[in-house]
């Protein structure tokens, strides 16, 4: 199964990609390791990547779909991947596409997680206070979610033009919506 996991920050796809990747046995590839991954294995790509970064900007998009690119080349993912963390923005959608057609893996199904926004920031707050995370305040939450509302969430909608978005209500225990994300795929 060639998967795409969409969700807003706080939503749980970590924590439900890394479920996903036992019970599907398939790769989970995150744009984040493959990122850390290419400038620690210093890849060709990884050392402009590190460049861009140590200069303070952000990684071009090309970039990271030329690290998604090499990684979709691997014999591991020919039988299916789990995709967290991108595409952020429908033109990430469209040029993940394009690759993905050229390689033949093609996404079947892009799950969603729903999560109520309150509880997102209940959610990161706690893990704040649980991890010591700087990042996670009540204010840089909702400034993420605004950012996620108006870059990353109409990525769900070009999923649902293409009849591949199946939304998976988020909010219970993990179990539970690990539950109802296995049944989203049957």
């Amino acid at each position: 199964m060639r998967i795409v996991l969409l969700g807003p920050p706080g939503s749980g796809k970590g924590t439900q990609a890394a479920l996903l990747k036992e019970r599907l046995d398939v790769p989970h590839i995150s744009t984040g390791e493959l990122l850390r991954a290419a400038v620690r294995d210093q890849t060709s790509l990884g050392m402009k990547a590190k460049a861009a970064m140590d200069a303070g900007e952000l990684v071009s998009d090309e970039l990271v779909l030329g690290l998604i690119e090499e990684r979709m080349g691997a014999a591991d993912v020919q039988s299916g991947y789990l995709l967290d963390g991108y595409p952020r923005n429908l033109s990430q959608a469209r040029a993940l596409d394009d690759v993905l057609g050229r390689l033949d893996l093609p996404v079947e199904k892009a799950l969603a997680l729903t999560v109520d926004e309150e509880q997102i920031v209940t959610r990161l707050a706690r893990r704040a206070e649980e991890e010591g995370r700087s990042d996670d305040t009540e204010e840089v939450v909702r400034n993420r979610l605004a950012v996620y509302r108006e870059q990353t969430a109409p990525v769900a909608g070009y999923y649902a033009d293409k009849r591949l978005l199946v939304e998976v209500d988020g909010m219970g225990s993990i179990e539970e919506i690990n539950q109802r994300l296995m049944a989203a795929l049957s």
